[in-house]
């Protein structure tokens, strides 16, 4: 099983310092790379503070100027807040500036806040439609000329510059449902998923729709399947309830932006009463523990075996959460030095 790191620029209150946020999330990513992740995964969301990524390519631009061997994912970028030559000379250009570490992923974007912002008057649930233009154009740009008259985009002939310095860029989607994993098997990408707080039969269910679009597609799909969970490796009681509080806090707050509950003043989201919260954003502690990559080295071990088990290529270990600074790199040390070596 491969590694990955997904971590926001994560501002809480505005009592935090945002130099101190860029130099946490920095020294997390300079401690996966050190530690021989795979991957660091850099977001894309607009106008919230919990999630700092107006350009997800600036930041991993950043980082690349500071790592040496990770990977830099754009996980994912909104293919609608994009012209397909503006996101092709973006993500190539990292590529250049990275010497080639770059996989882009592609998605449909997760809160009609921001939609209703960014894109007014499209619907989240639609905006799987500009994902699938996008991503063919993307290929065929880095490629060389192309004229486009599709639904989403119209241009004549025209190209990416740069160019990817990598001849085949990865690609990937990020996909829930199963028209998401039948496009993505059919154009042969690689897949990632994000259970939220759900039980390990969430997982179950997208392995299940994978199969069913690889079947579908002939059998023929040789990419990778990767899972994001939040993790917090602990070894006493004062971090655990750190972590628990910690996605608790942040749970509240999603559930304003996934249910539109709450107001978002001045980029902070007001937190939803935790009582009001179910389905994807349910927060009974011991519910969380269970279903999260949540625990002790030997819980966490364990966890990722039953991933390793159903078939899970990478885990990608999702930091932020709202946890202390100094908890967060306790606890990737801790995955580090007493889970990685099990799975190496």
């Amino acid at each position: 099983m491969k590694f990955h790191i997904a971590i926001n620029l994560e501002r809480m209150s505005p009592d935090q310092s945002m130099r101190a946020v860029r130099d946490h999330t920095l020294d997390m990513v300079r401690m996966a790379d050190q530690a021989g992740f795979e991957t660091a995964w850099a977001a894309e969301h607009h106008a919230l503070e919990m999630t700092i990524a107006p350009n997800p390519f600036q930041i991993l631009t950043w980082w690349a100027d500071h790592t040496e061997q990770i990977r830099l994912g754009c996980g994912v970028a909104n293919a609608a807040y994009w012209h397909p030559i503006n996101l092709a000379g973006e993500a190539a250009m990292v590529d250049l500036l990275s010497d080639g570490r770059l996989d882009l992923g592609l998605g449909s974007g997760a809160y009609q806040r921001e939609f209703d912002r960014m894109k007014p008057g499209l619907q989240q649930h639609e905006s799987y439609k500009y994902m699938q233009e996008m991503l063919p154009l993307v290929r065929a740009l880095w490629q060389g000329d192309v004229a486009h008259e599709g639904v989403n985009w119209q241009f004549p002939a025209s190209t990416s510059c740069p160019k990817p310095l990598q001849s085949e860029v990865p690609l990937w989607v990020a996909a829930r449902s199963p028209i998401t994993f039948d496009y993505a098997v059919a154009n042969d990408c690689n897949i990632m998923c994000w259970p939220l707080t759900l039980p390990m039969a969430e997982a179950e269910k997208y392995r299940a729709q994978l199969d069913d679009a690889i079947a579908k597609a002939g059998g023929d799909w040789n990419r990778t399947f990767a899972l994001m969970r939040h993790s917090a490796v602990y070894t006493n009681a004062a971090d655990r309830q750190g972590a628990i509080g910690a996605i608790r806090h942040v749970l509240g707050q999603f559930g304003n932006l996934m249910m539109k509950k709450g107001e978002v003043i001045n980029g902070f989201p007001e937190q939803v009463p935790l009582e009001e919260l179910d389905g994807n954003v349910r927060v009974d502690p011991e519910m969380l523990e269970e279903n999260l990559m949540f625990g002790s080295p030997d819980q966490v071990i364990e966890k990722l075996r039953a991933y390793a088990a159903l078939g899970v290529d990478a885990f990608i270990y999702y930091a932020s959460m709202g946890m202390e600074p100094d908890q967060q790199k306790r606890s990737l040390d801790l995955f580090i030095t007493r889970v990685m070596p099990e799975f190496t």
